[in-house]
């Protein structure tokens, strides 16, 4: 069962990385277009939107899937004390801020990207500005994507070691002497 949801969320992770990067790829553009006395922005195809919509879609697929698999650390029977623990602690905690910065980069990039200057100007000297989405930021959504996928599966991997299995002799109802 583990492996299988290290490999799930892994590719989860990848289709999700893969997206934003395509994202990035493809993000609108727009130029100034004149016809006849009037200039307005042209932009060309919106993509990017539904690219950056479906990776924060797929991200969040995953992470609903290792913490599910691994009951949000929170529920569920207690860790082991020791090493293991402790990372498994600090990467939960890694894992959804580096989740959150890469949903936020994403929902805002697909936000931005999707809006359009409505402007038109019949003054043929005056400036138009076309709003368009910087560069780089479904690129950093794409790297916080990376960061999580790191992060929530190292800490997949600590929590299984500190996972507390049932003890042996909870099913023996003998005394035993030579553990003590």
């Amino acid at each position: 069962m583990g492996m299988l949801v290290l490999i799930v969320v892994f590719v989860f992770d990848l289709v999700a990385f893969a997206l934003a990067v395509a994202a990035e790829q493809r993000r609108t553009t727009a130029s100034v277009v004149q016809t006849g006395n009037s200039r307005f922005c042209a932009y060309d195809s919106d993509i990017a939107t539904g690219l950056g919509v479906g990776s924060l879609l797929i991200l969040f697929a995953s992470q609903v899937i290792l913490m599910v698999a691994s009951r949000c650390l929170c529920c569920g029977r207690g860790l082991r004390p020791g090493g293991s623990r402790a990372w498994a602690i600090t990467l939960f905690i890694t894992s959804w801020i580096c989740f959150a910065i890469a949903e936020i980069c994403l929902l805002a990039a697909s936000v931005r990207n999707a809006y359009h200057t409505k402007y038109v100007s019949s003054i043929i000297d005056e400036q138009i500005s076309c709003k368009m989405l910087r560069r780089g930021v479904f690129g950093a959504g794409a790297a916080f994507i990376v960061f999580t996928c790191v992060a929530s599966e190292l800490f997949y991997v600590s929590f299984s070691k500190a996972h507390v299995e049932t003890s042996s002799f909870a099913k023996d109802s003998g005394i035993r002497m030579a553990n003590l």
